[in-house]
């Protein structure tokens, strides 16, 4: 009776309501005619028009509305028509509830109103998500009165297809399929979002008698623009919590959860930062709990965000209202392993962001599932096992044992007595003494055997037991594991056959690498030719490589030319060992005998390139030569693909300009470009090998620059400088290294 009561209560309040906002439902439905006449628009579109425009001039519709009639119409009207009863055959007229705000009052009614007559529809609804999770039915056109009642609240959990919208899930269309959603009439509905502030906070469903009509584009058009309207109306959500009071929150909780405040680009939102973790909360990848703030769940966990975590989260965040327990199977990677672990989640909104509550159960991981794991473990290992009991001789085994006996995998597997039946002559003594030392020693025992396979090779079989006891070390049974070891062996076989050739061959590398060592030495001076006489000073250095084995094919040479010129040049040819040695040699001494000539060094480098090109084992190198005339101080160059000369003046060092010039051994008919320049009295020239300076953190021309600097001037002793530039190389690839120095006295 009390019910019935409530009910009539409600009832007249909200017959109330509908008469004393009919004066200006009449001026706001003027309002909307007007705009839409003027603008072109639909009702629809005209009513959103109308909110938004009443909304940034910050006065209630009915209020704009009003001004608007006046000059549209050219007089306020002194008195409004009694509103009109619904046209489209539903229950009754345009009704609000309770928590509806006052401007979805004003504009909603007639737009509702004739959206039920344009689309032809039954049922017109505008849902609210209320702060406990429930639904709110703020507006609706068609109901009755008692169904207005009996769905003015749909409680947090009942699943109808606004609830299912307003929770993040996708838009609502006659297309598609139910599963067991609850409504308010049967027939073809749409449902929308109504979002605000990037949040969902409600949604429009529109229902039709039977089949819904073809929607095309106007018609979804009308429908998005009520959509936009209503949510435009419901208004922005309340004030949120201070931090202060989140944490607070947080910190009080005896469950596991996070705080999350959302990372938003471009206003999507990308990511979550976590801001608090509760006392009970227990990272699954065992890092402390302040490890975890400030770093986005991304960073945090990011194998099970993509398994599931971060969809599932963003759509909690979206929906704005609590979101009820479910469950998810997320991965969590610990080291070189993921974990499929089934977690609990749950959600609600908190102060602008989320409170995730969570709760990891990782032993309901289910034993079937890890029967099925280890039996794949077994076929991939082709590993059995198997358990004999000593009375009976009971046997039981896994699956794939008779078939790594050799037996039928129907056939019984015999029990650890009679195994050694199945083993070849040779190896059945083998078999016996494992089983003597498992039942009689009562210790564990290994044996390896050979079994006859059906095609007529042989399978090797590994096979490790174990005695069982009681308390009182009574033999009780036998425990124990085969495995099909015969790729194994046939691996260590063809190992055992490569160890030999690879130790013939390391001997032959080794005698190799110890001819080219000595080729190199041998070939290079220790010590440049006297230029004393040309007012001259000069310095080498060889570095051999930091280890013999990658001796390779560097190489520096000074040469006084019959013209007394001077012929300065290193190289480095590609490789290592004799080979790259061979080519050394070759190299070095085609520039010797060319320079001779009187050839400029470009010209001298392209002979160079053709004697690479047909010398055995296609030889590559980089190369600079340099001819230097003391007479005038004047420098003649060429590169092939090396590091430019440095040149010390009273400016400090510098390189000299790149002149062009590929590989040597590259191409056919390769040019090298020629630069001059000046060498004064005082200055020095520098010229060195990759292994100098090449590191692999960085261009080679920052580590040239680097270890100018640090070296300093030459001073006089060009020797010192060397062996100064050698101890502060920053190269860290171990290779050999050729520096030559010339300074003009």
């Amino acid at each position: 009776m009390r019910a019935l009561t409530l009910a009539v209560s409600r009832l007249q309040a909200a017959a109330e309501q509908t008469r004393a906002a009919a004066p200006g439902r009449s001026a706001v439905d003027l309002a909307i005619g007007v705009l839409a006449e003027r603008l072109g628009l639909t009702p629809v579109e005209a009513a959103a028009q109308l909110a938004e425009l009443a909304r940034a001039a910050r006065v209630p519709v009915a209020v704009l509305a009003a001004d608007i009639v006046g000059q549209g119409a050219g007089s306020t009207p002194s008195r409004v028509a009694e509103p009109a009863e619904t046209g489209s055959g539903g229950g009754g007229p345009v009704e609000f509830g309770e928590g509806a705000p006052g401007d979805l009052r004003e504009v909603g009614a007639g737009v509702l109103d004739q959206v039920l007559g344009v689309l032809g529809a039954e049922v017109v609804l505008v849902w609210q998500v209320l702060p406990d999770g429930a639904l709110g039915l703020a507006a609706q056109a068609g109901l009755t009165a008692g169904e207005a009642v009996a769905w003015g609240r749909v409680p947090p959990g009942v699943r109808t297809a606004a609830a299912v919208v307003a929770s993040g899930e996708e838009e609502w269309w006659p297309d598609r399929p139910g599963a067991g959603e609850v409504s308010v009439r049967s027939g073809a509905r749409v449902v929308v979002p109504l979002t605000v502030g990037g949040r969902r906070r409600g949604a429009l469903e529109v229902v039709w008698p039977g089949a819904a009509p073809v929607l095309g584009t106007a018609e979804r058009r009308q429908l998005y623009a009520l959509a936009d309207l209503c949510a435009t109306l419901l208004g922005e959500p309340g004030p949120v919590l201070t931090v202060d009071g989140r944490v607070a929150v947080v910190d009080g909780l005896l469950e596991a959860a996070l705080l999350l405040d959302p990372v938003s680009v471009d206003g999507v939102v990308v990511d979550f930062v976590v801001r608090r973790v509760s006392p009970a909360f227990r990272d699954p990848l065992g890092r402390p709990v302040g490890e975890l703030l400030g770093v986005t769940l991304a960073e945090a966990y990011p194998v099970a965000c993509g398994s599931g975590l971060f969809d599932w989260v963003l759509r909690a965040h979206a929906a704005g209202v609590a979101r009820p327990p479910e469950e998810l199977r997320l991965v969590f990677r610990t080291g070189a392993f993921t974990t499929p672990t089934p977690v609990r989640l749950a959600a609600a909104p908190l102060g602008g962001g989320l409170l995730l509550s969570w709760r990891l159960d990782p032993e309901r991981v289910g034993a079937e599932e890890q029967n099925a794991l280890l039996r794949q473990a077994q076929r991939l290992a082709r590993v059995a096992g198997f358990e004999e009991e000593a009375d009976t001789g009971r046997l039981r085994w896994t699956e794939g044992l008779a078939e790594l006996y050799g037996l039928s995998p129907h056939a019984a597997p015999p029990t650890l007595d009679r195994l050694a039946g199945l083993a070849l002559p040779d190896d059945r003594a083998a078999v016996r003494r494992l089983a003597d030392t498992v039942r009689h020693g009562r210790r564990v025992s290994s044996a390896v055997f050979r079994t006859a396979r059906p095609d007529g090779g042989h399978r090797y079989v590994r096979v490790v037991a174990e005695p069982l006891l009681d308390g009182r070390g009574r033999l009780t049974g036998v425990r124990g594991a085969c495995q099909d070891v015969s790729a194994l062996h046939r691996t260590e076989v063809a190992l055992g056959a490569t160890r030999a050739r690879l130790a013939d061959s390391e001997q032959q590398t080794a005698d190799s690498e110890r001819l080219a060592l000595a080729l190199q030495t041998a070939i290079l001076p220790v010590a440049p030719p006297p230029l004393g006489e040309l007012g001259l000073r000069a310095a080498v250095r060889y570095r051999p490589a930091a280890q013999w084995e990658r001796v390779g094919g560097d190489w520096y040479d000074v040469l006084v030319l019959p013209d007394q010129r001077v012929l300065l040049a290193v190289g480095d040819v590609a490789g290592h060992g004799l080979v790259a040695a061979t080519g050394m040699v070759a190299l070095r001494h085609a520039l010797r005998g060319l320079a001779v000539t009187g050839a400029g060094p470009g010209q001298l480098l392209e002979w160079a390139n053709r004697v690479a090109l047909r010398e055995p084992g296609q030889v590559t190198a980089t190369a600079v030569c340099v001819l230097f005339d003391p007479a005038d101080g004047r420098l003649r160059w060429a590169r092939a693909g090396h590091l430019p000369p440095v040149r010390y003046g009273a400016e400090g060092g510098r390189r000299l300009p790149l002149p062009q010039g590929v590989l040597l051994g590259a191409l056919e008919e390769a040019e090298y470009e020629e630069r001059t320049a000046h060498l004064g009295r005082g200055e020095v020239l520098l010229l060195y090998t990759d292994g100098l300076v090449e590191r692999r953190d960085r261009p080679v021309e920052e580590s040239v620059d680097e270890l100018v600097r640090a070296a300093g001037a030459p001073g006089p002793e060009l020797e010192a400088y060397l062996d100064r530039l050698l101890a502060l190389s920053p190269s860290d690839t171990e290779d050999d290294t050729c520096l030559v120095a010339v300074g003009v006295i």
